[in-house]
């Protein structure tokens, strides 16, 4: 007998499973806030060298703000004052040639820097001065948060697997907010880091035990609507967010403010249903049968609730003892297990460096960082909405070839494209993200079909460690632009092709029930 068997009693998409999703919807508001935050509080204003300590001298302190930038800072080629040094010594000739400046001597930033703020009050950057030199540390708060979600996907992974989805995914809000809000009141830059690290640690556990829960209560056909309204509730705080970054430009008060929505994911957690396939897979069965008939009388099915009994659920899965504690060993165990986990934990690291690579480059194009950002956040949306029709049209793997492969022409494009047309760019750009997107919200999904109940979440654990790997290599890859301008775009237009490639191996999942167990895998799949 098969869980399906049981969902289409009590109705697989009723009432029951669209609370579900509602609850799920508040707690992963925050997650896309916290994952693009850097975006925003790491931003690096318009800066040049702190020039105060020239006031002394009283033909300095004559002259008029300009003159004094003039005189004691080399011009860069945009003809913008140089962010990184400054003269040895004040060059009270340029007032009356300002083209001689060839022989005069620099030296970096002596009093640290003055920052324009303009945009921002305050940000990581003017904090700390993470600039110039120290640029790398501004890049390693993205990926040493990335580092800690990389860890937290494969810590909560195995703890739902072990403990239940639900007990998890309370440890997941209640962390995750107490660290975020510490990190917001943090004095050093070290304090800040190690907080952003257990942020990220603990706040992953949101999204990959809440996409398995909602996916295990759902009946087949209504699967890909759950994936697809979970992928848009991270399109949805993408928008938002744009927006609080606008009004709250303090970077103190904006981690704050996009922590704050997890106090109501906490209160609504008391609804939340435990996962039945998990408590029957681990011999829960009354637990489940409580459950279960919780279901059937929100989804005004209460007829079938007297054929919900303990004998009937102990059928369902009897091909392995359920009394085993798996772990993620087992996701090599057997040869076909091998051969997915590999070909997925690939799939995901490509996806996730191409959708985040294209994320952080905001201030890229040349054009305002919270436009460009609320339309990277917007695009998703038909791109999504696309996705939902596309599943059942061409299937998973074929929507998920598609789009990592579109994803790679648009960023070859941009490659060709000249740097001063920033407009253009940043169109293609956007057309990049979608496709990126498209991919993303696909193979969430497709992955959690792919994996049996019994490791499913350890499955999903493993494969959101290897997008994180790609997500804290993403903001490195932006360094290359040192070596090369147009080196982080080839090389995400590489990954966007090699996961296009790693996709087309693995196998459909459209109509097909959720395996349950390892040996479903061996033999059926």
């Amino acid at each position: 007998m098969k869980f399906e068997n049981v969902l289409a009693d009590i109705n697989g998409f009723g009432r029951f499973q669209i609370m579900i999703i509602v609850i799920s919807f508040i707690g992963r508001f925050t997650l896309p806030c916290h994952f693009m935050l850097n975006n925003f509080i790491a931003a690096v204003p318009s800066h040049h060298c702190d020039i105060s300590s020239l006031e002394d001298e009283d033909i300095f302190r004559d002259l008029s703000p300009a003159d004094r930038l003039l005189v004691s800072i080399p011009v860069q080629e945009d003809g913008t004052p140089n962010s990184c040094q400054m003269f040895a010594e004040p060059q009270y000739h340029l007032l009356y040639n300002s083209s001689n400046t060839t022989e005069a001597s620099v030296v970096p930033c002596k009093d640290g820097w003055v920052y324009d703020n303009s945009t921002f009050k305050s940000t990581l950057t003017s904090e700390w001065d993470l600039v110039c030199d120290k640029r790398g540390k501004n890049k390693a708060t993205t990926t040493i948060f990335f580092v800690g979600v990389m860890f937290g996907a494969m810590s909560f992974g195995s703890l739902s697997d072990r403990y239940g989805r639900r007990i998890m995914l309370l440890v997941s809000y209640v962390t995750g907010m107490l660290f975020a809000v510490a990190s917001a009141f943090s004095t050093s830059y070290v304090m800040f880091v190690v907080l952003r690290f257990f942020t990220g640690f603990c706040i992953t556990g949101i999204v990959i035990v809440s996409a398995v829960l909602s996916v295990e209560w759902v009946d087949i056909e209504h699967r890909k609507l759950v994936g697809v309204i979970d992928s848009l509730s991270w399109t949805f705080g993408n928008t938002i967010f744009a927006a609080i970054a606008y009004f709250v430009n303090d970077w103190r008060w904006l981690t704050v403010s996009v922590t704050s929505p997890l106090i109501l994911a906490i209160i609504t957690w008391r609804w939340m249903p435990e996962s039945a396939r998990w408590l029957i897979a681990n011999g829960k069965l009354e637990q489940a049968q409580v459950y279960l008939k919780k279901c059937a009388q929100m989804n005004q099915r209460e007829d079938f609730i007297n054929t919900l009994k303990t004998e009937t659920l102990s059928t369902i899965v009897v091909t392995e003892k359920r009394d085993r504690a798996y772990s993620y060993l087992d996701l090599i165990r057997t040869p076909k297990m091998r051969r997915l986990a590999l070909s997925t934990g690939a799939l995901w690291f490509c996806v996730a460096t191409v959708f985040y690579g294209i994320s952080f480059n905001i201030t890229g194009f040349g054009l305002n960082i919270y436009l460009t950002q609320f339309t990277y956040a917007l695009i998703e949306l038909p791109a999504k909405i696309s996705v939902y029709y596309l599943l059942d049209t061409i299937g998973r793997r074929s929507t998920e070839v598609g789009s990592l492969l579109l994803a790679a022409v648009s960023l070859g494009i941009n490659i060709a494209v000249p740097k001063d047309m920033s407009v253009v760019r940043t169109v293609v750009a956007v057309i990049g993200k979608a496709f990126s997107s498209s991919s993303f919200a696909t193979v969430v999904l497709y992955s959690s079909e792919l994996y049996p109940t019994v490791v499913r979440q350890n499955g999903m654990g493993y494969n959101s460690f290897m997008a994180r790997l790609g997500v804290a290599v993403a903001p490195l890859l932006l360094l290359l632009d040192e070596v090369w301008k147009d080196l982080p775009q080839v090389v995400l237009c590489c990954l966007a092709l090699l996961g296009g490639i790693v996709a087309r191996t693995l196998s459909e999942t459209r109509n097909r029930c959720l395996p349950e167990t390892i040996e479903d895998i061996e033999q059926n799949w």
